[in-house]
Formats: structure tokens, sequence, C-alpha cells
């Protein structure tokens, strides 16, 4: 019986430092897996696979065979994801144990304790393990294999019910082999699993010819070998004149028998799968970093920074072929299609439910390309937080809005209104190229001097006309700048707003000031003001504070000179999801009177929990406004406000959005169509439906924004 696993050799090595560097040539020999088990001084194998992990990058590990049954498996669960993270997915759980059913109990709670995208905390309560409300998570970094050994027919019963894989006893015989096999399939099937979804895992002490160990993969169903030896020679043998030779048999075999291929995912997670996607005809090249609702990954990427998602599937490819062949394979599903560079995301439409995600997070490359004029390339994957790093050394900085989890892709394609904006601009007026991925998988350049009607939308409206896979960007000059956080007591709220407005627009533009509101506390309205000044001058700085200083009572203040890197650091918290809040979003030429004491109303109201006023102009206002399709260069503030409730929130802000010239797309959640004209002016609008028309007639790019070709 052959199971159709894809072949995986490796090597079992014995838990001593030598097994480092001995991992570290199975991985250069090209070999799969490196085992270890723990060593006899009771040291845990974890230590040595952390070492390991650290120093190869793509061999996978495993821990030989832990007693499960001796350790708390919430523990365990967790050890193992730890190291599934650190080594990017790369980890499989091996687990033995007597009685068996509390190995079965401990598979379960370790399970249960990757579920960390369950809404409620782990409870179990069995004869061996119990647990009450114990926290869940971190979820791996991918679905972890779990492994379980054991020859007697109560064992074979759990492995073939719940288990990835068969650990063989050592020294079993062919005939003992095949009888067990029977026994897990039996199993398997009873349970409702096909039994190809059961690994068979096999030791060797011996590697022997390559056609004793073609009729163990082909007749007797070994999909792993692991071959024993702390022999550096011997290893060399084995994959130097024994795998490749091993591999290339069992594939003309399976050609001449047509066995048919292991399922890729397991039938727990086949049975989340949602309706209208078959998951079965995701590209190959897609299929290792697909994440499907069942899987362990889902909980790390089924959400944004604010918005709860529930996708039915997560295409994550990383290479500009591969998001080519992901868009041609969700055309082709009739359900929604999302796009996401790193899901941030405040309009939250970068997820979905039941539909598919288009995450391109791992592409997230940072590189410069010519130090003279300071062009770095991005991936649309990379957080601004991590790109203001890499060019910190340097002296330089791209203004990219106001936090460092952002990322590049969302931001680079619609403005970019950040906290070094009225010195240096909108971060699409640094972008000088784009490659872009078109909706029937193609992909151009484009530039000033090619495909000028792409790169004229892809600064300002770049979501809707295909994917960009990279950016070319020109940086600023910024050494350490002026970083101020002011409270204030903006109680007589209207005048506050009036008052600040005028200190930003008489400011000069090397100064960029953010303010933010609350709902009152105790009739007392607090504005906290972030201010970044392009200077590293302690002089300068207080000089251009003072006038925001005498503005109004200052609760609270500090000042301090910071790199640009610190201002926008990049967080370490993972997306899962902050409820649904509604925004509504406009552009500003003036913070008018009229406009603040709407403005105080609605922050007294209670309708929304988050007012913010943005500084732009300056140097954003230098651009023309038809140079690319950010419109509205007039303008220098942008609003947003947040809420709760979409009634609440629009009946008070419709009867104050006339003081708007437009509105910011990334900032608004209100699915009206006068919306895009708000967007985009006429004139913008049907150039961006022509550009449509010849490069996304079937409108494939539509989840955010939708212009209609």
């Amino acid at each position: 019986m052959d199971y159709g696993h894809p072949l995986q050799l490796g090597v079992l090595l014995p838990a001593t430092t030598a097994a480092v560097e001995l991992a570290v040539l199975a991985e250069e020999l090209g070999l799969d897996l490196v085992a270890l088990p723990d060593a006899p001084d009771g040291a845990e194998a974890w230590t040595l696979l952390s070492w390991v992990a650290g120093r190869t990058r793509r061999i996978g590990l495993a821990p030989a065979a832990l007693d499960a049954t001796a350790r708390t498996p919430a523990v365990v669960a967790r050890s193992t994801a730890s190291l599934d993270l650190l080594s990017r997915g790369r980890v499989t759980l091996a687990l033995d144990g007597d009685p068996v059913d509390a190995l079965e109990e401990a598979v379960d709670v370790v399970r249960g304790t990757w579920d960390a995208a369950a809404p409620t905390p782990l409870t179990y309560r069995g004869e061996h393990h119990r647990l009450a409300g114990a926290q869940r998570g971190p979820a791996p970094a991918h679905t972890v294999p779990v492994w379980l050994g054991g020859g007697g027919r109560d064992a074979l019963d759990l492995v073939g019910r719940a288990a990835d894989g068969w650990l063989v006893p050592p020294a079993t015989s062919p005939a003992a082999l095949r009888d067990g096999n029977a026994l897990v399939d039996v199993a398997a099937t009873s349970a409702g699993r096909d039994p190809r979804e059961v690994r068979r895992v096999l030791t060797v002490d011996v590697a022997g010819s390559v056609d004793d160990l073609l009729g163990l993969v082909v007749d007797d169903g070994v999909g792993t070998l692991l071959l024993a030896t702390d022999d550096a020679a011997v290893l060399e043998r084995f994959a130097r004149e024994l795998a490749q030779a091993l591999r290339e048999a069992v594939a003309r075999e399976r050609a001449r028998r047509g066995t048919a291929p292991a399922p890729a995912r397991s039938s727990a997670v086949r049975a989340a799968r949602r309706p209208r996607i078959a998951y079965d005809d995701v590209p190959t090249a897609l299929a290792d970093h697909a994440v499907e609702p069942g899987d362990a990954r889902y909980a790390a990427v089924r959400s944004t920074y604010l918005r709860e998602g529930t996708p039915g599937l997560v295409l994550r490819p990383g290479t500009v072929e591969e998001v080519g062949q992901a868009l041609r394979f969700a055309r082709t599903q009739d359900v929604p299609l999302s796009l996401r560079s790193a899901g941030h995301g405040v309009s939250g439409r970068s997820t979905n439910d039941g539909g598919i995600v288009l995450d391109l997070s791992r592409m997230n490359g940072i590189e410069v390309l010519d130090d003279a004029e300071r062009l770095v390339r991005l991936g649309p994957g990379a957080r601004w937080g991590e790109v203001a790093a890499a060019l910190q050394p340097r002296g330089w900085a791209i203004s990219s809005g106001d936090y460092g989890g952002v990322g590049v892709g969302g931001l680079a394609t619609t403005g970019g209104i950040g906290f070094l904006g009225r010195a240096h601009g909108l971060t699409i007026d640094h972008v000088r190229a784009v490659e872009m991925v078109l909706a029937d998988g193609s992909v151009v350049r484009a530039s000033e001097a090619e495909n000028t009607d792409l790169f004229w939308a892809a600064r300002g409206a770049g979501f809707t006309v295909g994917v960009v896979t990279a950016f070319e960007l020109q940086a600023a000059e910024v050494g350490d700048v002026g970083v101020a956080q002011l409270v204030f007591d903006a109680s007589d709220t209207a005048e506050f707003l009036t008052r600040w407005g005028a200190a930003v627009e008489a400011a000069p533009r090397e100064l960029t000031s953010f303010l933010m509101m609350g709902a009152p506390r105790g009739g007392q309205v607090l504005a906290q003001t972030t201010t970044v000044i392009d200077s590293a001058d302690p002089a300068t700085i207080l000089a251009m504070l003072q006038p925001f200083a005498q503005i109004a009572p200052l609760v609270g203040q500090s000042v301090q000179v910071a790199p640009y890197a610190a201002v926008v650091a990049t967080p370490d918290a993972a997306h899962a999801g902050q409820g649904e809040p509604v925004t509504r979003s406009g552009l500003l030429e003036h913070v008018t009177p009229q406009f603040a004491a709407d403005a105080e109303r609605l922050v007294r109201s209670g309708h929304t929990f988050f007012f913010q006023i943005r500084a732009t102009g300056g140097a954003a206002g230098d651009v023309a406004p038809d140079a690319t399709a950010f419109a509205h260069r007039s303008a220098n503030f942008s609003v947003v406000a947040f809420g709760s409730s979409r009634r609440n929130l629009d009946a008070v802000w419709d009867g104050m959005h006339h003081h708007s010239i437009g509105l910011y797309p990334s900032f608004e959640t209100d699915p009206r169509p006068e919306r895009l004209t708000e967007a985009y002016p006429p004139a913008h609008l049907e150039r961006l439906r022509a550009i449509k028309r010849r490069h996304d007639p079937d409108n494939v790019f539509r989840d955010n924004h939708s212009i209609v070709p």
C-alpha cells in the first residue's frame, strides 16, 4: 500500500551539541527533516532544536517522540508553537506515552491550545489532564502535524482517529508494519478520515539499498524515512548516494502505478471549508502558504488591525508570478476578493466573510537601489516602521502616516498623510515607479516614462487598477526630528480647534501636527496633539512649538529629539480585530469657526470615540491637482471620526460634510455611492473609469471603493 505522501527523508540525531553541526550538514545535503530526542541527562530536545532552527533555514524540525504523559500538554503546545514561529513553520510534533487515553487527552489539549481563533478560553476536563479557562495560543506559524508513536491496538486506533502520522516502533518487522497500517486504516475510516491523511514514519539504523527503501515506500506505505546516525560520513552517503536515486525511483514507480497523492489537508480542515471555493484547485505554488479556516494559522490572518474577518481562503504569494497565479485563480471563484498589504486598513476592506484574501505580507523586501538618488525598492507587505528603521542609518526617511504597523501597499497606493507631510509631501509624491500585476495576471512596470496612465492611477487609486508588487520611492534626507506630545484642556472645543488650525497653517513647513480627541469625561474635553518638526535643533523646535503652547491650558507635555524611526516604530502586536467601528472622513482647506462649531457638537454628542485631524498641505500642495489620482491638493487638513453606530455617526456627519472639499478613501467606511465622487472629482473619476476599461474591464478590483468601468 502506497499512501502517496511526498517522500520525506531525514535524520535522527543523538541529543548532543555535535547534532547541531550534523543538522546543518543535513540541510546542506538536501534532506528534509532532522529529529532530536531528549538528552539522557534530562535536557529537553527544545533547547537543541532552537539552536538548530537558528542555524538553518529550510530543514524541518521534530522532537523525537516526547513522552506526552510526563509533560504538561499546554506547555508542550506553547513550546511547539514558539519554535514553529521562530523557525517560520518548520516544526512537526512527535509524541508518545502510556496509557493511551492520557496520550489522547494530551493531543486534545495541545490542539485546543493552538486554536487561538476560538472565542473562549480553553476548558478541558479529562481523567489525566484538566484545564479551567486557560489562555489559548500562541498559534503556530503553520498547522503543525502531530505524529504519535505506539504499536498496540489501542495506540494504533488513536493514530487512525487523531494523528497526522504514525511513528512506527523500532525493529518493527515488515509483517507487523503491514498489520499496523491495516489497523490504522480501519480506525481512520471509522472516524470519517481518509487513511492517506496519516503519514507513516520509519526510523532505520542502516540505509540499505535503493531497492530495499523503495519497497518500504511503495509497498509498505512509509512516507518518511529517518536514518539514525551520528556519523557524518554515513549521513553524507545516505544523502549523496541514496536520497536522490530513491526519490527518482519512487516518482517512476508511482507514475507507473498511477498512485493517488495524499490529501493536502486533513479531514478536520476540509470540514471547515466555505462554499463556492475550489480549494483543491489552488495552484501548487500557492498551496503551501495558503491558509484555510481550519488551519492553525487562520487566527493570525483572518482579521485586520480593526476588523474581524472570516474569509474562506487567504492566499499568501511570495513572488510576482505567484500573485498572477493567485489573481487568475481568484477570478474563477464566485466569492469576494480582498487585497491586503499588512492588515492595518481602517476601512476594513482587506478582509471579508467567506471570500478570498490576497495577502501580500510575505512580499516585504526593503532594498536600496541607488544611494546617490536615495532610491529604494519596497515590497507591499513591508511595514512602514520597518522601512523607517532600515533607512535611518543613512539619514533618510519617507513620510508615511502615523503608525509603524501600516503596510506599504495600502498607504502608498492611496495617499499617505504622515508626520513629515508638510515638509516632504504625501507618500505617493515620493513614488517613482511601480511594478503591478493587472487583473489578467500580466505584469507591467509603470512610471513617468512607461504605462503612464497606470502610474497616474497608482498614486491615489492604485487599489482599483491592479496589485502593486513593488514600489520604487525616493527617500528624503531626514535626521533626528523634534517630537512634541501636548495635552490640552479643550473644553472650549470650537475655539481650541479654530486656534489650533490657524497655528498649523501659520507654522513653517517643517512642522506637522496631528490632533486627537475622545468623548468628554465629566464635561471636560481633552485634546492630544503629536507634533513632529523636521529639525534636530532644540532652539528651533521650541520656537516652532511656542504658538501651540498658547492655544489652551496645557495639562501634559513632552518634547524630545528622536529618530523618525522611533516616532513610527513597528508594533509587536497581532492583528486580531478590534470590533467593527464605522468611520467618516473629510478633507478641509481650513479649520473654519463654522467647521469647529460642528466638530464640537460631534465630539460632545458621544457618537464618536475617536476624532482626529491631521495637518497636510505644505509640500503636498506643491503638486498639481491633476498630476496624480489624489486630487485634493488644496487641503490643509484631513479629518476622520470613528463611531460604533453607522446611523448615529451619519446623522451628525452628514450635516457637516459640506465643510469638506473631498475625502480620503482609506479612512472612509460609508458605502453610499456619493462617497466615490467626493474622493475623486469628475475629471479624475472619468479618467479612472477609462483606465479601468482598458486594464480591468470586469472590475475585478472592487473590494475598496468600486469604480465601475
